[in-house]
């Protein structure tokens, strides 16, 4: 096992120093050869003093005991490029060495990037007011990472988990917002069997954890009850504008959605309001249509990356399931605009 002054190596990243402390059963404070301690889990500590310690056969000669070879993540120097994985698709995972006994065995904490982005990335604990780096570095598109690995003896005492992720690609024409999220998981999901389920990301049963979805859920993530607080402001101020309508009456009804068209003012809107404004719109003037006994009403969404377009559909499922709707005409709207038919 590792001890107080042990000289160690990390395994998966450049460098390593002198053991200085411990931190629960895991986690050892390492300081590197500039004077700093990092936090760093056990298991992905090589020890220089001893290399016979770092064996992982599955016997041990001198103590007889049987051990269990940790699992190996296959870490991709360069990352691919797939179809179709163009959304900012990152997930903080937890994978138990043994899904129908989670508290069984190690329990590890992964990053996986499913997408076709680079990440910069940061994930650190969080305890009262101190946030403490775990680790960082750069994880490439459609890879994973291990982050640490815990056990049973600490589950009773979690941090917060947070991450910071900047996220971009080698070669773009825009730059995207920084992502903060904070994870508070209950000890008693580590109990269940049922907390993990088969998934797309691994062969093992996990928990699947959302960072993010899109760069819209990434705002909406940051919002606090402040920003709601002035959201809501805002909306009583902004001004409705009358809905441009081009039809003749009980034929087709036209609504431009976008929110330059519904308000005057959206300095002071967010992502989410601005959203949450344009569908409370298709709301009422569906409504407003079915009354007047109009046959077509197509709602301009525009293109954009597709998330008004999707929150239209779901809503239209959802509240209007009898009504079928359809992209309306590619010559006059482009892939920009959904048709509603409520009477044929």
């Amino acid at each position: 096992m590792i001890k107080i002054g042990d000289r160690v190596k990390f395994l998966n990243d450049v460098g390593g120093g002198i053991v200085t402390g411990f931190m629960g059963k895991n986690m050892v404070y390492v300081e590197n050869e500039d004077g700093f301690e990092v936090p760093y889990p056990v298991s992905m500590l090589i020890n220089v003093d001893d290399p016979g310690l770092n064996r992982s056969d599955s016997v041990r000669e001198k103590t007889g005991v049987v051990t269990k070879p940790q699992p190996k993540v296959k870490e991709q120097v360069e990352g691919t490029i797939l179809r179709g994985k163009d959304n900012p698709d990152f997930y903080f995972c937890i994978v138990p060495e043994n899904a129908k006994n989670p508290v069984g065995g190690d329990i590890r904490f992964y990053l996986v990037n499913d997408s076709n982005f680079d990440i910069l990335y940061r994930y650190a604990h969080y305890t009262d007011t101190r946030y403490i780096t775990i680790k960082t570095g750069n994880l490439k598109s459609n890879t994973r990472l291990v982050l640490e690995v815990t056990g049973q003896d600490e589950l009773n005492d979690l941090p917060e988990y947070f991450f910071q992720l900047i996220y971009f690609r080698q070669d773009d024409s825009q730059t995207y917002p920084m992502i903060e999220k904070k994870f508070k998981i209950n000890p008693v999901k580590f109990y269940k069997e049922k907390s993990f389920q088969p998934n797309s990301l691994f062969s093992e049963n996990a928990l699947i954890l959302q960072i993010t979805r899109n760069i819209l859920s990434a705002e909406i993530d940051k919002l606090t009850q402040d920003d709601l607080k002035k959201v809501v402001k805002a909306k009583e101020k902004a001004e409705p504008k009358k809905v441009k309508i081009k039809a003749n009456q009980h034929e087709i009804i036209e609504v431009d959605l976008h929110i330059g068209e519904l308000v005057e003012e959206t300095g002071d809107l967010s992502n989410k309001e601005i959203l949450d404004f344009q569908l409370e719109k298709v709301e009422q003037e569906m409504r407003a249509a079915i009354q007047s006994k109009t046959k077509r009403i197509v709602f301009i969404h525009g293109v954009g990356q597709g998330v008004l377009k999707q929150e239209v559909a779901r809503l239209l499922r959802s509240k209007f399931p009898k009504y079928a709707f359809q992209d309306a005409s590619f010559k006059e709207y482009g892939f920009g605009a959904t048709m509603v038919i409520l009477k044929k």
